[in-house]
Formats: C-alpha cells, sequence, structure tokens
C-alpha cells in the first residue's frame, strides 16, 4: 500500500504547518482564546485562503476535490498547535453531513461559502440526555407547509454560539431511540425559536446548549433518512479526532524531550537518567501506535462495508484514546509541578486529549463493542 503523499497533499501539510508555526505561539493562542468568537477571524480568513476550508470537498459541489487525507494533515497540524478555529465544526461535522446527506442542490449553494470562509456551520446532534447515543434523539421535527418546526434541546453544540447556520438532528417520526425517522434540518443561527447559551470548554473551545421552540427549518437531503448519514458523520468525526489527537501527542512528546535535555538536576540533564529515558522511549512507542491508527481511520473512512468500517474506527477510537492518556499521564508526571500550570502548554495538550478521548465514546467504550462482536452504532 501506498502511504505517499501526492504533490498536492503535500503541499496543504507544509503550508499548514507554516501558518501554525508563524502564527500560533502560545501566548498568541491565548489572545484568540480570549476574544469575543474564542478564536481568531483573521486567521479563519487564512484558511480559506489556503484551501483548507474546501479541501475536502467535490470540485463538483464547490470544493477543491480532497478528501480524508487532507482533513487528516489538516488536523495533526491544527493539534500540535491546538488551534482554536471551528475548522472540526465547520468543515468536518457539518460539512460530512452536507456530504453524505444534502441534496446536490444543498451542497452547490453552501459548500462554496464554506470554502471561501463566509460561512461557519454548527452540528447539534447530541441531547442532554443522549450520553454516547447518537440515535437517541428527543428532539421533534413536525411538517409545517413546505418547511419544518422544531422543538427540543441540544447540548454541547461545538461553536454552536458563532454558527451562522446550524445543522440539527431531529425525529420526525418513530421512537426515542429509534434509527429510522430521523432528519437532518438546516437552519438559521439567529431564527426565531432559536435560544443559544454559549460557554468556553475544558480545553478553551467553545460550545453552545441550545434551545428550540418551534423553530422553522428546511429538510437537509431526505427529512426521514439520517439515520445512516449521522453514523458515517461521527465515523468521519473520529478520524479527524485522531488525527488531531496524534498532533497533541507528538508535540507533548516533543515538549517533554526538550525538558528532559535542558532541566537538570544534581548538576546534570535529567534526561541523561535511564529510568527517565525508559519512559520516554515508552511515550514514544504509544505515538507511533496511534499514528498507525490514524492512518488506518482516515483511509477507512471510504471503506463501503459499514460492519468494517465500524470496526476499524472503533478500534482506531481505543487505541487513540488509551495512548493520548498514557502519553499524558507520563509527560505530566516527566514535568513535574510545572505540567500543572495554565500558563505551560503542556497542560493544555493533555485537556484536549482527554476531550478528544471522551468525544463519542472513550477507549473503554469502544474495546467494549470490539469486544462484543459490535460495529461503532450496533
Amino acid at each position: 500500500m501506498d502511504f505517499d503523499l501526492s504533490e498536492e497533499q503535500k503541499l496543504v501539510s507544509d503550508n499548514v504547518a507554516r501558518l501554525m508555526k508563524d502564527k500560533y505561539g502560545f501566548e498568541q493562542r491565548k489572545a484568540y482564546a480570549e476574544s469575543p468568537l474564542g478564536f481568531s477571524d483573521a486567521l479563519w480568513r487564512q484558511y480559506a485562503e489556503l484551501g483548507l476550508l474546501g479541501a475536502p470537498f467535490a470540485e463538483e459541489d464547490g470544493g477543491y476535490g480532497g478528501g480524508a487525507v487532507e482533513i487528516m494533515l489538516t488536523e495533526e497540524a491544527f493539534g500540535r498547535a491546538l488551534a482554536l478555529e471551528p475548522f472540526f465544526a465547520t468543515v468536518v461535522l457539518a460539512g460530512s453531513a452536507l456530504r453524505h446527506g444534502a441534496s446536490p442542490e444543498q451542497r452547490a449553494a453552501l459548500i462554496p461559502e464554506i470554502a471561501s470562509g463566509d460561512l461557519r456551520l454548527a452540528l447539534a446532534h447530541a441531547e442532554p440526555t443522549s450520553g454516547w447515543n447518537i440515535h437517541d434523539v428527543k428532539t421533534t421535527a413536525k411538517r409545517d407547509g413546505d418547511g419544518f418546526l422544531l422543538k427540543g434541546e441540544k447540548g454541547l453544540v461545538l461553536h454552536g454560539d458563532s454558527a451562522q447556520k446550524l445543522i440539527v438532528l431531529a425525529r420526525v417520526s418513530g421512537g426515542q431511540r429509534d434509527r429510522a425517522g430521523l432528519g437532518l434540518f438546516l437552519i438559521d443561527g439567529d431564527a426565531k425559536g432559536v435560544t443559544r447559551r454559549g460557554y468556553a470548554t475544558q480545553d478553551g473551545r467553545r460550545a453552545a446548549e441550545i434551545a428550540l421552540a418551534d423553530a422553522r427549518a428546511t429538510a437537509l437531503g431526505d427529512a426521514e433518512g439520517a439515520g445512516p448519514v449521522i453514523s458515517r458523520v461521527i465515523e468521519d468525526a473520529i478520524a479527524a479526532l485522531a488525527a488531531e489527537a496524534v498532533g497533541a501527542m507528538s508535540e507533548a512528546v516533543a515538549v517533554t524531550t526538550e525538558y528532559l535535555k535542558t532541566r537538570k538536576q544534581f548538576g546534570v540533564p535529567i534526561g541523561g537518567f535511564q529510568a527517565l529515558q525508559h519512559r520516554a522511549a515508552d511515550m514514544v512507542v504509544a505515538l507511533e501506535q496511534a499514528r498507525s491508527m490514524m492512518y488506518l481511520a482516515a483511509m477507512s473512512t471510504g471503506d463501503p462495508d459499514d460492519a468494517a468500517r465500524g470496526r476499524t474506527i472503533s478500534a482506531a477510537k481505543a487505541q487513540i484514546g488509551r495512548s493520548g492518556k498514557f502519553i499524558g499521564q507520563q509527560a505530566t508526571q516527566l514535568h513535574g509541578g510545572i505540567a500543572m500550570t495554565n500558563e505551560y502548554k503542556l497542560g493544555h495538550l493533555f485537556k484536549r486529549l482527554t476531550m478528544i478521548d471522551m468525544t463519542y465514546g472513550d477507549a473503554d467504550h469502544h474495546l467494549a463493542r470490539l469486544s462484543e462482536g459490535e460495529s461503532l452504532f450496533d
């Protein structure tokens, strides 16, 4: 199997790495987080100029003809820098919903706006009582003329406080946990009947709680065919999160290695102590295990076999979670008290790795599903 990148993919990787190095120092990130949006709008525009926002979409839909590899390369670089911009919310989550669920006319109308940086989207799918069951949906969609009226509550909507449009998962028919009867609906973020409460998450990003009170919306594709679509969306999301986690782990290993070279005890760098060398080597092994699963997850998103694809994604999520926890713990121990302060990057990396592990099921959850012979969303 050929793992070499194409010239276009190398260009994407080089450009985003250079941008992160120039514009995403730790102090710069702190300033972005304290801005009204919680991220840099100027950098968001630069992402558009570099083609990052349109890279994963098909050319006929207004994108640049890339896919999972371009997302992987971008998310890995973002993970190293702890980037705050809503790439994951808009391009990965909402973008995947458009690719798998929207009509050609809807994709043609929305994707060029995403690619240009003029439109930010948020996917509102989780609910306060749904846990990790993505098909547990109480929010209802009632037909009203040529549209729908949405009623319910959505929780932890990533960047839902600043998105211009929302894609909402709601139930048209069936029971609360049925896969059938679900639809995806497009609605303006400031539409009548939409109430948003934004807040900062533990890892420095932004999210929102959203209440819908007969808010008028338009169906995205098939109004009752979103059950399989939302499964594909979350699989794509997990593959992207795997790449972001590998980026964060790589940075944690690099920061720790540099610390071991410079921190002195008994007059010599602590990196010379054999016990600490062994722990650093174990961190590198865990990182490479995670990197292998990152590649596998990215390649598997296009697998037409639903069961095989689901099992692969679960396996990747389990390894990413275990590696991230191990590397975060070892890095913290090797740094001592400095790793626990907000003024040092490592603590923020560990927070982000912990949040990634808990998103869409932690390592133990996915290991349990694999041991029972279940695919991701059985």
